[in-house]
């Protein structure tokens, strides 16, 4: 029975000294992670039992900012700060850490020097870059295959792209997304989507990321216009073919008109040649015959006068005695030996190469030689 009393005696002995105000603080509430954007101010609260000694802040095991007892904070970096409040028996240290930025991203811890009763939040700064779409407005024919660009550049993390057209959003096989980090961490992003509109169309690019509390976004107007109707374009090809065909026919008319030109004038000049030709031949051919009228040729021309009568040729006719009662000399004739005859009007003793016979005739007989 003793020993039974005293086990209640230690076990509120024991329930006296955690209850007391000095020995029993400890944290009720830690802080939570946060999601910010780079150039914003983080927020972290820690709430602690009435009696505590000190309470620490740290920022990847680092102590950042220390707050005493009576909730005064010492400042050692104007980065860090605290805003700090009373609630009954509770106390609750506010950090504040002033333009974050991708580095600040890490472990924030609140401390009572009691490893046992340590709190933890984790701070992820993220960066949100430009936005465009390209080209812009377009206006486009109906059924045209039209590519659009939308382009995201200077992220961090690497941001949701999503497409939306006439209000209705797309699936992503619909559109191609290709992703890059450059050397500052920071991400690059395009995504292109093909459509193929019927009617006008508003297409909205979305970008997401964690800490944009709704998508960034940019959009664009296509505009679609009908094509001409089939009949329009055939009338149109018909004008086109008839003045292409038509300016062709005057170009080859003009090319046979010069052709004709030319064969003619070709003509006429060779006609010409040909006259002045004949021309010299004819000229070339009186000249000749001038000179042979001047150079005492030969008249193959002549005949005697009485060729029935002539008698046997001779170079030099011959007068034998047997022949003298038949011929005999006239007085009243006066021969010339056929050396003397003249030829051509010429006395230089040449004879012609045919000499003409003189026939043995009673009768009296002139021989003359004609030119």
């Amino acid at each position: 029975m003793d020993r039974y009393w005293e086990w209640i005696w230690l076990a509120f002995s024991l329930l006296v000294l955690l209850t007391d105000t000095g020995f029993g603080y400890s944290i009720i509430e830690g802080p939570r992670n946060l999601t910010i954007l780079a150039g914003s101010v983080a927020h972290f609260n820690c709430t602690v039992s009435k009696g505590y000694q000190v309470l620490i802040w740290l920022f990847n095991g680092t102590p950042i900012l220390t707050v005493l007892g009576n909730g005064t904070p010492i400042i050692t970096n104007p980065k860090y700060n605290q805003d700090g409040f009373q609630n009954g028996t509770e106390f609750t240290s506010g950090l504040k850490i002033f333009d974050v930025q991708l580095h600040d991203s890490g472990e924030i811890k609140c401390s009572l020097q009691n490893f046992q009763d340590d709190k933890y939040a984790f701070l992820s700064v993220q960066v949100n870059g430009s936005l465009t779409i390209k080209p812009g407005n377009l206006t486009v024919r109906e059924n045209q295959t039209t590519e659009i660009i939308c382009e995201a550049l200077g992220w961090a993390p690497a941001p949701q792209i999503s497409w939306m057209v006439n209000n209705i959003t797309l699936d992503n096989s619909m559109y191609i997304t290709n992703q890059s980090q450059g050397s500052n961490g920071l991400y690059n992003e395009e995504s292109i989507l093909t459509l193929t509109p019927v009617t006008n169309s508003t297409v909205t690019c979305f970008v997401a990321i964690d800490a944009l509390p709704e998508p960034q976004n940019e959009t664009v107007t296509l505009t679609v216009y009908q094509p001409p109707s089939t009949g329009d374009d055939g009338r149109t090809r018909t004008i086109i073919l008839a003045v292409v065909l038509s300016v062709v026919g005057f170009l080859l008319l003009i090319l046979i008109i010069l052709l004709i030109i030319c064969c003619c004038k070709r003509r006429k000049d060779s006609k010409y040649q040909e006259e002045m030709r004949k021309a010299s031949e004819k000229k070339n051919a009186d000249r000749n015959l001038e000179t042979d009228r001047h150079s005492g040729q030969e008249n193959y021309a002549y005949s005697p006068e009485d060729a029935r009568r002539a008698g046997q040729m001779t170079g030099v006719p011959s007068f034998s005695p047997d022949n003298s009662s038949l011929y005999a000399p006239d007085g009243d004739l006066d021969v010339n030996p056929a050396s003397q005859v003249s030829y051509n009007g010429r006395h230089d003793g040449v004879q012609p190469s045919r000499t003409t016979a003189v026939p043995i005739n009673p009768r009296k007989i002139r021989n003359v030689t004609h030119v």
